[in-house]
């Protein structure tokens, strides 16, 4: 069963398993601070949790738990007291911490989206030069989210996210490189980076080679991105 109709939701339309619930709905905005959507999300977990008390509850949660500029945020504070709720509350669960994940589809929120729509509009982008962020395939969460499911692996919090950060002056130096475009940015002195310790997603990205952070950032932007109007 798969709930909601955003980007992982999508990317999980094939998954055929009776006995997992796989949860990627509610609140993806890290910047929401309206009460009411996010207690639409609680009650849609409790009701899928009541509806499903024998299944697999496989929750898919935020790595911005570890981002200490975050730590008070609205955002944060929920989906934390999500992830304490199923804990109470499942037989069976995975709570999947996600970093950025990128795809075809998705909220423009999502920051690869955010700054590609920033550079077709021409618009101002603010970069803080000393923060990193953690990008990853949309296909290679799903994966290693099945790889999970497949191994048994239950009640766990697990993180999902690539083995490497990246800077965000050189997400937009390679979307500047990929378009063959020149983005207006404005630098501020601000920003950090945040580690995210990883176990089962390392094997995953091991396995199948996928260690070259450079080629990983520009595999994702010509696999999502090459249809944009605006590249040459």
């Amino acid at each position: 069963m798969i709930i909601g109709n955003g980007l992982i939701a999508k990317t999980f339309h094939d998954f055929d398993n009776m006995d997992t619930v796989i949860f990627a709905s509610g609140v993806s905005n890290s910047l929401e601070t309206d009460k009411n959507s996010f207690l639409r999300e609680v009650n849609l977990v409790e009701q899928t949790l009541e509806a499903n008390k024998k299944s697999l509850f496989v929750y898919f949660s935020t790595c911005s738990v570890y981002d200490s500029s975050k730590a008070a945020s609205h955002y944060v504070s929920h989906k934390l007291f999500i992830e304490n709720l199923i804990k109470e509350k499942a037989k069976k669960y995975l709570i999947l911490r996600v970093s950025n994940a990128v795809g075809k589809q998705g909220n423009p929120n999502l920051l690869l989206n955010y700054l590609f729509k920033k550079a077709i509009d021409k618009d101002e982008i603010v970069i803080q030069k000393n923060a990193k962020r953690n990008l990853i395939d949309v296909e290679d969460l799903k994966q290693i989210t099945i790889n999970i499911i497949n191994q048994n692996i239950i009640n766990r919090t697990v993180n999902l996210a690539y083995l490497f950060n990246f800077s965000i002056i050189d997400i937009v130096s390679a979307i500047e490189k990929f378009t063959n475009q020149q983005l207006q940015l404005k630098f501020e002195d601000s920003g950090q980076e945040y580690n995210i310790e990883l176990d089962l997603a390392k094997e995953y990205f091991l396995k199948n080679n996928k260690l070259n952070k450079e080629l990983y950032l520009e595999y994702l932007l010509d696999k999502y991105y090459s249809d944009y109007a605006f590249k040459k």
